[in-house]
């Protein structure tokens, strides 16, 4: 298996090593593989979702790492459980916020972690993790690569504008992690982590990406689908639509590659928050240049005005199938958010964070707009007690204690605030390296 920068119309390719460990390509494109595997149907002979995401995994690495290896990884990334709860015959939510950091981002970024590892161990190198996070990706990081001993982690939030769960799990003293409160949004964030990859300044940190513009993150996502298939027919939930919370596509864009190796998904359905520019683009509202300003919603982790997966979600599937193929998608409000927070847990007795409630409520409109009666699975994408002042505040409840987030209480860790320049951010990386 090769891979290829989105920018690149030669369309020269590299190993899964090399596009892992370099996050982003040269010319600041995106890697997308150069073929998708076809998957042998022994996936659904797997015991365990460890034991299927070295199945799903083993015909994208099996060049550059052994199953035996893999496999190793997979079990001791992946020691949590991904249950699929029931709710009635045609909703089902799968949660996968069991992990350590309560969030979806867990399952990419511990096996991310691994695999980076792995790799430069065999090199004898070492690489500075640079990522930019509107909420969960960089806990989830920070967790996930915490003392490898190859690698260390710079993490950049935008100030005031995570929830304070977040900020306490993003700030927690870690072996070789350091975080930086941005003044500014997501976005300023993510352009700094963009520039500092192409600036010559910084080519001997070997700085690399974690979130979902690196594969390494993508592609175990795209594991918990197959085993949301195999809960799935147990249930009689066969074959599903996927309603998936979007802000950067990288989850969506995990799903798209579990179909093409051959997951039968009727379509999926991306759940956005305001910040709409996906859904604008597939009702060509928005061009494919047009991105938008990020708007502060409840759903924070999903606050992305220029989803950077866009671009590789265009350069696998190309404009016009974008539009015309198997994605719905729909931009749900703050108000609207609260009113299906509710709905669910009068209906269902069901408690969701306002990811998955964005989730819930954009199954409800698919399946009122198209009058489609197929199974529907919501990715539940974080557990609601790290925004509990919202839960708790919209349904009129207390929330039980987590024992992970309990954990974090104690005195206030402040991060150094960045201002939101690239000069400023190399000062920190080239004095603190």
């Amino acid at each position: 298996m090769n891979y290829y920068s989105t920018r690149d119309p030669s369309k020269q390719s590299v190993s899964f090593q090399e596009a892992v460990l370099s996050g982003l390509a040269p010319d600041g494109g995106l890697y997308v593989p150069d073929s998708i595997p076809e998957l042998s149907p022994d996936w659904q002979n797997a015991s365990s979702l460890p034991e299927l995401a070295t199945r799903v995994l083993t015909p994208w690495l099996a060049d550059e790492l052994s199953r035996d290896a893999l496999a190793a990884i997979t079990t001791d990334a992946l020691d949590f459980s991904v249950p699929l709860l029931k709710l009635d015959d045609g909703l089902a939510v799968l949660e996968l916020f069991h992990g350590p950091t309560l969030s979806f981002k867990d399952v990419g970024a511990r096996m991310m972690a691994r695999l980076m590892n792995t790799f430069l161990k065999g090199r004898r190198e070492r690489l500075t993790i640079l990522v930019a996070t509107s909420g969960d990706t960089g806990s989830a990081v920070a967790d996930g690569f915490a003392g490898q001993e190859n690698i260390r982690v710079v993490l950049l939030y935008p100030k005031s504008m995570v929830s304070e769960v977040q900020e306490r799990q993003l700030t927690a003293p870690r072996p070789g992690v350091r975080a930086y409160a941005v003044a500014g949004d997501f976005d300023a964030c993510q352009r700094l982590v963009k520039a500092a990859f192409v600036d010559p300044e910084l080519r001997d940190l070997g700085l690399s990406s974690a979130n979902s513009i690196n594969l390494g993150r993508l592609l175990p996502q795209s594991t918990y689908y197959f085993w949301a298939a195999l809960q799935a027919g147990v249930l009689g939930f066969e074959p599903p639509i996927f309603c998936v919370p979007s802000g950067n596509l990288g989850n969506l864009t995990a799903g798209i590659l579990a179909s093409r190796m051959g997951l039968e998904v009727p379509h999926f359905i991306a759940a956005h928050n305001a910040n709409d520019f996906f859904p604008g683009y597939l009702k060509s509202v928005y061009d494919h240049g047009g991105f938008r300003n990020t708007v502060p919603t409840l759903s924070n982790a999903m606050d992305v005005g220029a989803p950077s997966n866009f671009e590789r979600l265009y350069g696998l599937l190309g404009g016009d199938a974008l539009r015309e193929g198997d994605i719905w998608a729909t931009s749900v409000s703050d108000e609207v958010t609260r009113t299906r927070l509710r709905k669910v847990y009068e209906t269902y007795g069901y408690v969701a964070c306002p990811h998955t409630a964005v989730g819930f409520e954009a199954a409800a409109r698919y399946r009122e707009a198209t009058g489609d009666g197929a199974p529907i699975i919501v990715l539940a994408t974080a557990h609601p007690a790290k925004f509990a002042d919202v839960v708790e505040q919209t349904l009129g409840v207390t929330l039980p204690e987590v024992a992970a987030l309990e954990a974090l209480k104690g005195p206030d860790i402040t991060a150094p605030t960045l201002a939101p320049t690239l000069d400023a951010l190399k000062g920190e990386l080239l004095t603190k390296a």
